[in-house]
């Protein structure tokens, strides 16, 4: 996944507690992609057959790829987020440690920039899914209409 240069200036007015909700807001929509994801993984065993099919193969192989790396990717997002949510620690010790605090506004705005990246791939995949799996569906009942 390539990342863009972007420059969030406004992160270093958030306050540890703002930081603090982004973090849990992440970690809740990780976890939900998680239990979506087994529900995209039980809807491809449900329609493999038709998947399989010649006319859908390639792009089958692409979606089941593409559901995989987005599983490895939200696991190691729900570990990196988990990480900095424990890191938090930092911003409200109470002691003046002004580079550390700085590494961890600068890993906040990355995460900004890397989670939401990542969501709006994720809902391209989902969009093609849907598509794909629409399709068959529509065929299927074309056939049985026959």
């Amino acid at each position: 996944m390539k990342t863009t240069e972007a420059h969030l200036k406004y992160v270093e007015w958030f306050s540890a507690e703002d930081m603090h909700i982004a973090s849990k807001q992440w970690l809740s929509e990780l976890a939900f992609l998680k239990d979506e994801q087994l529900f995209f993984e039980d809807l491809i065993r449900k329609y493999i057959f038709e998947l399989i099919d010649p006319d859908h193969f390639k792009k089958t192989t692409k979606i089941v790829e593409s559901l995989s790396s987005s599983r490895k990717k939200t696991d190691e997002l729900i570990k990196i987020v988990k990480a900095h949510e424990r890191g938090l620690e930092i911003m409200v010790d109470g002691v003046d440690q002004v580079i550390e605090e700085e590494v961890y506004k600068n890993e906040h705005r990355r995460l900004i920039i890397e989670i939401s990246e990542f969501l709006k791939e994720y809902q391209s995949f989902k969009e093609t899914l849907f598509d794909t799996i629409k399709k068959i569906a529509k065929s299927d009942k074309k056939r049985l209409n026959e």
